[in-house]
């Protein structure tokens, strides 16, 4: 895998919105450090780069957030983090419409769902999760 397959970081989160930033309204940008693990990924992420936050789990998983890598991954005592700007989604795009989707028969978000965090998205595969926003929630992305 190089910079160039990469079209979206996909950040995973057991912990919903709601808590990782209490009081996150539908529609508004937050601005978070979130945790990652150590990988050669990590040199591949650059500031300006589109990532999304996925939730994991039997609650709502799929993805609940859109937004940009805003720094370099910091290595921290507790372990590495990437800054990011998220915006919450007026509407989460659950897993199983993406898992309905061929164009992400082979995400690895799909296929290796406990896999490493972060995972990315291909082009086509980001162009799966973007069909399914509401237009609302695309700023930037919007067509």
């Amino acid at each position: 895998m190089s910079a160039g397959d990469v079209a979206c970081w996909v950040l995973k989160s057991a912990q919903p919105p709601a808590t990782l930033s209490p009081g996150w309204p539908a529609a508004a940008s937050r601005v978070l450090d979130r945790c990652v693990r150590p990988s050669y990924r990590l040199d591949l992420m650059a500031a300006g780069q589109p990532c999304l936050l996925w939730l994991s789990g039997r609650d709502r998983p799929g993805v609940h957030a859109l937004g940009e890598v805003t720094g370099h991954v910091e290595n921290r005592p507790e372990g590495p983090v990437v800054p990011v700007r998220l915006t919450l989604l007026t509407e989460p795009v659950p897993r199983s419409e993406l898992m309905a989707d061929p164009r992400m028969a082979a995400a690895e978000v799909l296929r290796m769902p406990a896999g490493s965090n972060p995972s990315w998205l291909s082009a086509e595969e980001f162009a799966a999760v973007l069909d399914r926003v509401r237009d609302d929630g695309l700023g930037r992305w919007a067509t």
